[in-house]
């Protein structure tokens, strides 16, 4: 039964975090830089990781870049969600894993940030044939400390209130 459980977990967080980036796909944020998003969909990843494994991660994470280009029907959106998900979750980890000690959610949050948009500024300037891109890249560096601070304050602070209700589920 605790591997049942865990799955409807996994897939709830899947589903949350495609509700996520559902609804920030419909927010306009002209104070940000151009294709810049909050990364909320990035807190259910975040707290995977945290909460469950990087395996479980990777793959809520997967997942939800998955259904979310079926939802949308942006088969473009896939190639850069994937890839920034993928590098964003290795860097998280990593961080995570290795320097936590020095680092709390919000900077491996940060981390996980940055290395996001440097994954679809590849993968940009790769599809475009176009180097240039990377010039917006210190743009994106920089809305990403915002953004990452906001996705680590959050998922922090969910998985400080969440930890207790997954030990009694689990245990």
């Amino acid at each position: 039964m605790k591997g049942l459980r865990r799955l409807i977990f996994l897939a709830l967080l899947v589903a949350i975090g495609l509700v996520l980036g559902i609804v920030e796909s419909m927010m306009p944020l002209p104070f940000i830089a151009p294709g810049a998003k909050l990364g909320l969909s990035n807190i259910v990843i975040l707290i995977t990781l945290v909460v469950f494994s990087y395996r479980d991660a990777l793959v809520t994470g997967m997942l939800k870049s998955i259904l979310f280009t079926l939802v949308t029907g942006s088969v473009t959106s896939l190639f850069y969600s994937l890839s920034g998900s993928i590098l964003s979750l290795m860097t998280m980890y990593l961080i995570y894993t290795y320097f936590s000690n020095i680092f709390s959610l919000i900077g491996v949050s940060i981390f996980g940030a940055m290395a996001h948009n440097f994954a679809q500024v590849l993968v940009a300037s790769l599809m475009l044939g176009n180097i240039k891109i990377f010039s917006y890249l210190p743009i994106l560096q920089l809305t990403s400390i915002f953004t990452g601070y906001f996705v680590g304050l959050t998922s922090n602070y969910v998985v400080k209130h969440m930890q207790k209700s997954i030990d009694k589920i689990f245990h």
